[in-house]
């Protein structure tokens, strides 16, 4: 009888919060009352609806069908193609409306940020951006708030562009002023370095007609800390981590080209989507290419909380108030544009949790 050979070692205890066998999610968040909240971006699937609220068990658009017909005659009031959902803790779920289906130019006056009451179920108010700021080339990504600064507090939105310079974004959520920071800088910008690898297998486009080129995509994860000091952002396509102080970020005075003296650098954390902080400051990431979920500590110890092979491709992560650490699970890398076409992903894609015993990073 032949033995059985040493196999690597799974960690981790997840547990399956729901199953998704329709289109493609990315984003998911909770907010402070338990309610879970998912998007699904027009990647190519069959969107119904680009936001939704889990509810018995089942996927509601939200807040409303009509909101989630695109109408180029109500562009301001209707979603196009969101990435990101993010919940602020004080009743109110913000909307990130790529307005670039299948990443494509975005939609003049499509992209937005979008703030919907959640007693209400209603939209509150609506950021739109000037030309300057959302580029032919911008693909918003993520956001993260601190209520603390300002008259009605800041935004900060990653620019993940495929094509053109990364960026974060900030946004006066008083006056809607929003302006592009640490433009083009290598920090917000693809390792150029950086061979990505999953599942055992170099991950680069490969188009139908048989032609190849690297995967790169700027500025992605993106964290703040509980006092809304400092923001963490990080490339998709890289394995490092940075920060930078808000204050900085929001000081005008101090020319985008001085900034990169400002950005610290804070290790190799692997490559992450999603990022998100907890309480205590702790932030927790993916790594994509490792099938893990790392944490990394205020004091710049890191940790592999998860290593499951069931998570394959860990996007968007969010804290619940339950103490739980959420996260979907969609496959990215299985995606056509990566295999000549042919779409290698298997249904279906997964919000996965597990306990943390840490509650979300306030924002106010």
């Amino acid at each position: 009888m032949k033995p059985m050979l040493p196999i690597e070692k799974y960690f981790g205890k997840l547990e399956l919060v729901y199953t998704f066998f329709g289109a493609m999610p990315t984003g998911v968040s909770v907010s402070e009352t338990g309610r879970i909240f998912i998007c699904f971006p027009k990647w190519g699937d069959e969107v119904k609806f680009t936001v939704a609220e889990i509810v018995d068990d089942k996927l509601q658009p939200y807040p409303n069908l009509q909101t989630n017909l695109f109408n180029p005659e109500n562009i301001k009031m209707t979603f196009i193609s969101v990435q990101s959902v993010v919940t602020d803790g004080r009743g109110t779920l913000w909307v990130l409306d790529t307005a670039a289906p299948n990443f494509s130019e975005p939609i003049k006056g499509g992209a937005k940020l979008v703030a919907v009451d959640l007693k209400t179920n209603t939209i509150r108010r609506v950021y739109s951006f000037t030309e300057d700021v959302v580029l032919p080339t911008t693909y918003l990504n993520d956001v993260r708030f601190d209520f603390r600064v300002g008259r009605a507090g800041y935004a900060y939105i990653t620019d993940s562009s495929s094509t053109g310079p990364g960026a974060i974004i900030v946004v006066d959520l008083e006056t809607g002023t929003a302006f592009r920071r640490l433009n083009g800088a290598n920090p917000t910008s693809p390792d150029p370095f950086f061979l990505p690898k999953v599942e055992g297998k170099i991950l680069m486009n490969r188009n139908k007609d048989g032609s190849t080129s690297p995967f790169r995509l700027a500025s992605d994860g993106i964290a703040i800390s509980p006092d809304g000091k400092v923001l963490f952002f990080c490339p998709l396509t890289s394995r490092h981590l940075f920060s930078i102080s808000t204050e900085v970020l929001r000081d005008r005075s101090i020319l985008d080209a001085d900034l990169i003296y400002h950005v610290k650098y804070r290790g190799e954390k692997g490559a992450s989507d999603g990022m998100i902080t907890d309480a205590k400051g702790t932030v927790y990431a993916g790594d994509y290419e490792n099938n893990s979920i790392r944490k990394i500590l205020p004091n710049g110890a890191m940790e592999t909380i998860a290593h499951d092979p069931r998570i394959l491709w860990p996007d968007t992560f969010s804290i619940g108030p339950d103490g739980y650490l959420y996260v979907i699970v969609n496959q990215l890398h299985r995606q056509a544009r990566f295999h000549y076409g042919r779409d290698l992903r298997e249904k279906p894609y997964s919000l996965l949790r597990m306990k943390i015993g840490e509650l979300p990073a306030p924002a106010f």
